[in-house]
Order: structure tokens, then sequence, then C-alpha cells
């Protein structure tokens, strides 16, 4: 909204200038004044948005203040319970739980992403490519309750009675279910990357006698790395922050769990389950705050670290 606004108010500025610039008998040029209109309208949104999320962070982290005012910083993360009744906020629960999904999560969707990435860009036919495209784009666009409704009444009870368990609402069920959310990201910029990659690497690598495998694994896979790499964190984007899914098919037992079999709770569904009934104010209002300044600080390190390992590939290359 904030674009389309502020492009008309630009447009419309330019048009007057310009139509000023005729009646004196100017000869100014109309594509030069787009041009600067456009540089200065992609600026201010740039700007304007980058206040935006620094806002967002100050107003997280004066609120987290609040809270860690009461509560010391060590009795929060590394407190082993979180019983929000009884004045006891430990992010340990919370944060194993949210870690065990992601492991889950990553270590279904990177290798089974990679590989569907390959076989779409190397191997399908033009034909297939397209279908296959358009049923990923199609797996993304599913609503996270959906999903989740998916991995209450289908995979909860298999899993259940697979590893005879109390209850199918598990970690591995909240993983099995977030893979699915992050797969199609993962797929589709690892398959823009694969295709983005010069032609003469792999022609290089078949004219030097490798074989297509190898050519794919020694090859085209480092060569595209940047890509690919990119697409995991994107999805680690995806899972690290879902917060409808798991809430319905991992148990929401916030529970210092020791193997993903068991019920937890994370970080996200804390915030999406006790917001709404907290006492605005209180010592528990404020711990939510902290939860998502501890959510923040996460996403900034790993897109951090991500910025950080592609430009290392891309000059490695």
């Amino acid at each position: 909204l904030c674009f389309y606004i502020a492009f008309i108010l630009c447009l419309h500025r330019s048009y007057k200038i310009v139509n000023e610039n005729r009646e004196i008998g100017g000869t100014m040029d109309i594509r030069k004044i787009i041009d600067k209109t456009m540089k200065g309208t992609v600026v201010g949104i740039a700007g304007f948005n980058i206040i935006i999320v620094f806002l967002i962070f100050l107003f997280i982290l004066t609120n987290s203040l609040k809270f860690f005012h009461d509560v010391p910083l060590k009795d929060f993360f590394f407190g082993r319970e979180w019983i929000s009744l009884s004045e006891i906020f430990g992010l340990m629960p919370l944060f194993t739980g949210s870690l065990w999904v992601t492991m889950v999560a990553l270590v279904i969707a990177v290798p089974l992403s990679v590989i569907t990435a390959v076989y779409i860009s190397e191997y399908a036919s033009p034909k297939k490519r397209e279908g296959l495209k358009i049923l990923i784009e199609t797996m993304s666009a599913l609503p996270s309750v959906a999903l989740g409704y998916i991995g209450l009444y289908v995979f909860s009870e298999p899993i259940k009675n697979f590893f005879h368990l109390d209850t199918g609402l598990t970690a591995l069920t909240g993983g099995i279910m977030l893979a699915f959310m992050a797969i199609p990201t993962i797929v589709s910029m690892a398959d823009d990357a694969i295709r983005a990659l010069d032609k003469s690497y792999k022609e290089a690598s078949l004219a030097l006698g490798a074989n297509k495998l190898e050519t794919i694994v020694k090859v085209i896979l480092p060569g595209a790395f940047p890509g690919i790499f990119a697409g995991i964190m994107l999805g680690f984007g995806r899972i690290i922050g879902e917060t409808m899914t798991v809430l319905m098919v991992t148990g929401n037992s916030p529970n210092l769990s020791a193997t993903l079999l068991s019920p937890v709770r994370t970080m996200t569904a804390t915030i999406a389950a006790e917001m709404g009934e907290v006492v605005q104010g209180s010592s528990h209002y404020y711990s939510l705050f902290a939860i998502g300044l501890v959510l923040f600080v996460i996403s900034f390190i790993t897109n951090t670290l991500g910025d950080y390992f592609i430009h290392k590939s891309r000059k490695g290359r």
C-alpha cells in the first residue's frame, strides 16, 4: 500500500514538473525525470522498510527489557520449566521443542528438495518440468492450518502405532509437516540456481569424461551452492517461524523433551497460545515478548550467516 501511494504521488509530481516545464518552453527530458523519480521512490521505500524493521525490533526489545527487569537472564535462558500460572518462565523447554522440530524438518526437506530440483532441471522433459513446477507452487500455497489437520488426522495415528506411543502428536509429526512447508521454497530456489549456472561447467565436465551423475555431484551442485544454500535458509525461516501447524500437531506440551518422539511446544506456538489470554502488563505478558526477541535474534543470525557463506562461496568460484 505504501509503495503504490508513493509511486502515484511521485508520478503525479513528475508529470506536474513536465507540464510546468513545457509551459515555460523548456526542453527537459521526460525519461530523466521518470528515472530520477523511480530511483527516489525505490530508495524512499527501502529506507521506510528499514525503519519499520528497526521500530519492530525496538518495540520487542523495550517490552522484553521490562521482563528481564523482574526475571534474571539466567533463570529465563537456562530455566527448565515453563509454568506461566506459577510465574515460572524457563526458555529451555520451548527452545528444545523448536530445535527438535526444525532438525527433523531440515533432515527431511533438504535432501528431498535438492534431489527434486536436480531431477526437474537435469532429467525431466520440458512438459514434466512445467507440471512439477506448478505442483510445487501449489504446495507452497497450502494453508498452514490445512497441513495441521493433515498431520493431526493422517500422520499422528500411524506414528503412534509404529513407535508404540501414547500419542502421535510429537516433535517428529511436527517436523514432517514443516518439511512439506519448506520443500517448495527450497526446490524453487535450488532449481533456479542450477538452471542459472553457466552451461560451460556441465559441458567441460562431460568433455573431460565424467558421466552425468559425476557432473551433477562434483560440478553442478558445488557451482550452484550459493543459490541452494539461500533456498535452505529461506526454508529454515519458514520452519522456525511457523505457528499454527506446530500448535496443532506437536502436542503443545512445554516439557523439556529428550527425544523427538515426545510431545513438545515451540516458541512460536507458545506466543500464539498464550498471548490472547495473558494479562497485559504482567510478567507473563512481557515474557512472550522476550520469546519474540529470541526468535528475532535467531532470524537475524541465520540470515547473516547465510549471507556470509553465500558471498564466501561466490568468491571461491
